[in-house]
């Protein structure tokens, strides 16, 4: 049973009860779920991964003062506590988790806040270039058991994907990262000997590639550490993980480096026909750096087009 699993399970049997029984006037302005933080929110928890932030448990989302006020906040904050200890055989912390609350009572505007910046989801043109990707990610991850307004399902719709034009500005970017780590930087730094900075250009490259597929999947990229793992199920060019990791685990000796070269043009190739097919650079050419203007040249706001290429990095 993984933790999604498991939270659902204990607001079902547990949660909903006690909620139905001492605050059936209040259901209709709550939200219960399970997203934010921490991989099981994923679905990417494992044995290894319930060493800490695993126990039974939901997140319980009020709305503001005028809804719902301090003095009630406090008794549903008191009715969760005393849910009971252990269920299923894990048991309930009686500390708050590491990294702030990923259980219990808080205020829908203050989990949206925390992590996007604002209260009701809705971000300006900075925030949606500025806002961490993995943020997103946990603004929108796990899983919803119950909205009685529908706010919070209406809050993280909003937030589910990046707005189009914030899009392509932000592949414009990562498209010339990956040219000038890649397809420029990697071979003339072991040219000059420095195997360390060849290493690095690696590096910047794979990032670039990794934040391109799931840009061109329509999905945010969690935290780095889950990244490969979502990156292999996703639909379009999942295949290229297996070549990421390669390139980040291998040496830089001359019949390496040759290989690795080779790996960097065959993913840029990859990149590039996903463009053409999803409409999005008129390039025709192998150099990402081309395609990187050419997908900027196709954001149709003037403003977000006439940014620094790299101002969503």
């Amino acid at each position: 049973m993984n933790g999604l699993e498991l939270s659902e399970r204990f607001y079902r049997e547990c949660g909903r009860p006690m909620l139905a029984e001492q605050f059936s006037d209040l259901l209709p302005h709550l939200a219960v779920g399970l997203f934010g933080s921490g991989s099981e929110c994923f679905g990417f928890d494992d044995e290894l991964s319930r060493d800490h932030d695993f126990e039974p448990g939901f997140l319980l989302l009020l709305p503001g003062e005028d809804v719902i006020d301090r003095k009630e906040a406090f008794r549903l904050e008191r009715a969760y506590a005393k849910l009971p200890k252990e269920f299923l055989g894990f048991r309930r912390s009686t500390v708050a988790p590491v990294g702030g609350p990923r259980h219990g009572v808080i205020r829908t505007a203050e989990f949206f806040t925390d992590k996007v910046g604002a209260p009701d989801g809705i971000l300006t043109v900075r925030q949606w270039l500025t806002v961490p990707e993995h943020a997103l990610a946990e603004a929108v991850n796990g899983k919803l058991f119950f909205d009685g307004s529908g706010e919070v399902t209406r809050i993280r719709a909003s937030l589910s994907h990046y707005p189009e034009e914030i899009r392509r500005k932000k592949l414009a970017g990562n498209l010339l990262l990956m040219a000038q780590a890649g397809q420029y930087n990697y071979l003339r730094c072991l040219k000059h000997g420095e195997t360390g900075a060849a290493q690095l250009a690696v590096a910047e490259f794979v990032k670039a590639a990794m934040h391109t597929v799931f840009l061109l999947n329509g999905v945010y990229e969690p935290y780095y550490k889950w990244s490969f793992r979502a990156m292999r199920a996703l639909p379009k060019l999942s295949l290229l993980a297996e070549t990421l990791e390669v390139l980040l685990t291998t040496d830089n000796e001359p019949e390496t480096a040759e290989s690795k070269y080779d790996m960097i043009e065959d993913a840029a190739s990859d990149v590039i026909d996903e463009l053409t097919a999803q409409g999005l650079t008129k390039a025709i050419c192998g150099d990402l750096e081309k395609h990187a203007y050419s997908v900027n040249d196709g954001i149709a706001d003037g403003e977000i087009r006439n940014l620094h290429i790299l101002a969503a990095i």
